[in-house]
């Protein structure tokens, strides 16, 4: 037991130490200069920054994986491997909306249909799917501030780590250990000021794998079907809730924006550091109430999910009266 346990150890040093050779020998390449993110006005950040941090933060998962011998369905590595690819082409030359949705939702209904044919019907699996890819897309959405999206991964993995070592599920907790600590080696250089950012070729991958890990874990007794959708809640609540009012009013959801909450505090004048600090307290928060809520009775677990709900409704109005706030003082 203590030989396996060393071996979650090792692998997750391993992501890490890979994850920030690899970004650091990136940027010291040409490639840095090859896939830039230029600022316009729907940019967070004012100066021509590295896009190629998701590079290392795949390598460094990749390498733990060989180390562990993980098995994975064979239909989960194709569809990662989809992403990971269309993802890596629209870095370096835009792709349409209409082809990366396509990819998305295949990716989406392969790795669904890993965990679910032979044993739901096919609503569930078609549910899955949709919410696969939109976790998936809803990760993109989320990385657009310094260090946001890697301690998002560091916390949100990690809960699912340290779920699969209560459950006594090694692997499990192999393969999540090592993705929370290649995106600590990420959060070396993108830790506010960032000085390279993961883009598409890293938060696609991982947006699908926060979805699938979850599901996973669900499937193999680990945690309940809600634990993912807590512990990644902040991500979620953001990300939906913009969709939605973007939604309502008509506006092009596919486009980018300046509309989620962690967005508007940073140009509320909270600043990359002081958000991101928030964002980890809000976090660590909610990864802390789903471990500590996996293994209560089912009456009590509802009203878990009751007062996370609760909570987050009172901190969305509060927020929103910031704003309304802050509007109308400099009108």
């Amino acid at each position: 037991m203590f030989a396996l346990a060393s071996s979650v150890a090792i692998s997750a040093l391993l992501a890490l130490a890979i994850a920030a050779v690899t970004i650091g020998l990136l940027l010291r390449s040409r490639a840095a200069a090859l896939v830039l993110d230029l600022p316009n006005h729907r940019s967070l950040h004012a100066a021509p920054t590295p896009r190629i941090g998701g590079l290392g933060i795949l390598a460094g998962i990749a390498g733990a994986g060989l180390y562990s011998g993980a098995a994975v369905d064979p239909r989960v590595l194709v569809a990662l491997g989809l992403l990971i690819a269309v993802s890596a082409l629209d870095d370096v030359r835009s792709i349409s909306v209409v082809w990366r949705m396509l990819a998305h939702l295949l990716g989406a209904g392969l790795a669904a249909s890993a965990y679910l044919y032979d044993t739901h019907g096919a609503m569930a699996l078609v549910a899955a799917a949709v919410a696969i890819a939109w976790m998936t897309n809803l990760y993109n959405f989320m990385d657009g501030s310094d260090g946001l999206a890697g301690s998002m991964t560091a916390c949100g993995f990690g809960s699912y780590g340290i779920a699969a070592m209560c459950a006594n599920d090694l692997s499990l907790a192999a393969i999540n250990f090592s993705i929370a600590a290649a995106a600590c080696g990420f959060l070396v250089f993108n830790f506010p000021p960032a000085r390279v950012f993961m883009g598409d070729a890293g938060a696609i991958p991982l947006g699908f794998l926060a979805a699938v890990c979850g599901l996973a874990g669900w499937q193999r007794g680990a945690w309940p079907l809600w634990f993912g959708a807590v512990a990644f809640s902040p991500f979620i609540i953001d990300a939906t809730l913009t969709l939605l009012r973007r939604l309502a009013r008509g506006a092009r959801i596919w486009e980018a924006h300046r509309e989620h909450y962690y967005q508007r505090l940073v140009q509320s004048g909270w600043g990359h550091r002081k958000t991101l600090l928030a964002e980890i307290a809000l976090m660590l928060a909610v990864c802390a109430a789903a471990l500590g809520g996996m293994r209560l009775s089912d009456p009590q677990q509802s009203g878990m999910l009751v007062a996370v709900a609760a909570s987050y409704a009172g901190l969305i109005v509060v927020l929103e009266r910031s704003f309304s706030l802050q509007k109308s003082q400099h009108v």
